[in-house]
């Protein structure tokens, strides 16, 4: 969800020290240095840091150093070498933790941190130092406690975004050309409209600059983002609820009409018959050529693709995301915009950190109001200033943005630091996160126009799959492995009937493999995370 996961790549006086050390709220008065048992100075403290998101650049830029002096603290970022899942493996077996630990929510070996005692328990921390951070993440809090009813991380890009993510991506152009009154994206098109579409620009164009017309393709090497969209359609979620027990999303009835709907898009020609094999770099080139009329997707996927076709003919050129509903599914129920509201990462405190109570305080005044605008805006004077109270970013580092995303991040240190990030508007009603929301693009507006009402929280089902290592987790790949070769081979089947024969054996083949075990095992877990919640 989420622009692509780039988008997680990024003392003052003694005096002040005292404030801090006594439990200040880091907003309100931060040091430049630590000081020993009687008082005297010390230099600043240096807490090891593991963050699988970054790209291995020194703390060294402006906004780390603004860190630094407000809080007295230095971070050394270990940048991971290889696989982020198998060095956190390599230190969980080891137990050569750094002080803090970033790693993914979704990362099967988070549990086992937790429950091996490698990451303390934040909750007396929190209490003594995080009144910033409190009034910040809420009952965010409450949802991420660990089973014990402990909090032992800290979410990172927490709190609902409302931006969606998947649409069919249209040519506006084209669009505007065999259906005008669907092109401002006010109205969803049903999928017996979209459809009737793609057969018309395929007999209006037979061959676009010379290049045979491509109705639909999709990126065979993000099938995630493809089913995504088309699930969108139909309203389904992460599980089928079938009368209170969660069980896979094949299963829902909803998910075989979606799947012979594309079947039937594929055997009608208007799919293109590689897709498959394409990977995203050729997926890219096909859609620069300006011979593709739509493909499924986030709507930022499409990235450098949009920019060689504005460039070509202009802003309406580009690939716009748009709402397709299915037969019986009320356009405010489509699902197109899973978000979880719980963030993709956890950030946690290592049993090896000597310093929880300044690793707290840093972590309090990062998350807090000042902190993010730090880390999302940078220093005031230099990126932005304060007009009428409200920040105006610089025009031209703005731009810098748009011209050059990694230059820009790489020097000037905003957005490269991505912690304790907050989702939404700031007290100021102005977004947290900067360099994508302040100014939005076209694409970004259309999409939040025609399919902002689709975002939904996907928090209650996320991270259910049995732990790793145990047997059940060896089965919920194999099923994991049956389904994924099945709907693939199901949408290119050559008649209705085998599509359907393909469904029908994934369906028998995951129940031999037990996938009713690994459902147990995602109910049990559900039971509890609403316990803990205190939802039921």
């Amino acid at each position: 969800m989420k622009k692509t996961k780039k988008w997680m790549v990024m003392g003052i006086t003694a005096a002040l020290v005292v404030g801090l050390l006594a439990g200040c709220s880091s907003s309100e008065g931060t040091g430049s240095a630590g000081t020993d048992e009687k008082g005297a100075e010390q230099g600043p403290i240096t807490l090891t840091w593991f963050d699988g998101n970054t790209k291995g650049e020194p703390f060294t830029d402006v906004v780390a150093q603004q860190i630094t002096e407000k809080t007295g603290i230095e971070i050394s970022i270990q940048q991971p070498t290889g696989n982020p899942t198998e060095k956190l493996s390599l230190m969980l077996a080891s137990g050569d933790y750094p002080d803090v630990v970033v790693m993914s929510r979704g990362d099967a070996s988070l549990d086992k941190y937790i429950s091996s005692g490698a990451f303390i328990p934040l909750d007396e921390l929190i209490e003594k130092y995080g009144a910033d951070l409190k009034q910040m993440y809420g009952d965010t809090l409450t949802k991420t406690r660990y089973t014990d009813g402990k909090n032992y991380y800290l979410a990172n890009w927490y709190g609902l975004d409302s931006d969606p993510v998947f649409g069919m991506l249209m040519r506006q152009s084209l669009l505007e050309e065999l259906a005008p009154e669907k092109a401002d994206g006010s109205e969803p098109l049903t999928t017996d409209e979209f459809e009737a579409l793609l057969k018309q620009f395929k007999q209006k164009y037979s061959t676009i600059d010379g290049k045979e017309s491509v109705p639909m393709t999709m990126n065979g090497e993000n099938m995630g983002a493809n089913l995504g969209t088309f699930k969108g359609m139909w309203g389904l979620k992460t599980y089928y609820d079938n009368n209170g027990r969660l069980q896979y999303d094949v299963k829902d009835p909803k998910y075989r009409e979606m799947l012979l709907y594309m079947n039937r898009l594929y055997r009608e020609g208007l799919i293109e018959k590689e897709f498959a094999i394409s990977k995203t770099q050729t997926w890219i080139q096909k859609l620069t050529t300006g011979a593709v009329f739509s493909t499924p997707g986030a709507y930022w996927d499409p990235g450098n693709g949009n920019a060689a076709l504005k460039k070509d003919g202009g802003e309406k050129n580009q690939l716009f995301a748009y709402k397709v509903v299915a037969p019986g599914v009320d356009p405010a129920q489509t699902t197109f915009g899973p978000r979880s509201s719980l963030g993709w990462d956890a950030i946690a405190i290592t049993k090896n950190n000597k310093h929880p109570e300044e690793t707290m305080k840093l972590f309090n005044y990062l998350a807090s109001d000042e902190g993010q605008h730090l880390l999302l805006w940078g220093k005031e004077g230099e990126q932005y200033t304060m007009v009428d109270g409200k920040r105006q970013p610089d025009p031209a580092f703005l731009q810098s943005f748009k011209d050059n995303w990694d230059e820009t991040v790489k020097t000037s240190g905003v957005r490269k630091w991505l912690w304790f990030i907050k989702n939404g508007l700031d007290p100021n009603g102005q977004p947290y996160d900067m360099a994508v929301k302040y100014q939005r693009s076209e694409v970004d507006e259309l999409a939040i126009k025609s399919l902002g009402d689709s975002v939904w929280d996907t928090a209650e089902y996320d991270n259910l799959n049995p732990d790793g290592g145990t047997p059940e987790a060896l089965t919920a790949q194999k099923v994991k492995d049956i389904m994924d070769q099945s709907i693939t081979r199901a949408i290119i089947a050559p008649t209705e009937a085998e599509a359907n024969a393909i469904f029908d054996k994934m369906l028998e083949d995951m129940k031999k493999a037990g996938d009713e075990k690994v459902e147990d095992i995602i109910n049990q877990k559900y039971a509890q995370r609403m316990e803990v919640w205190g939802t039921k």
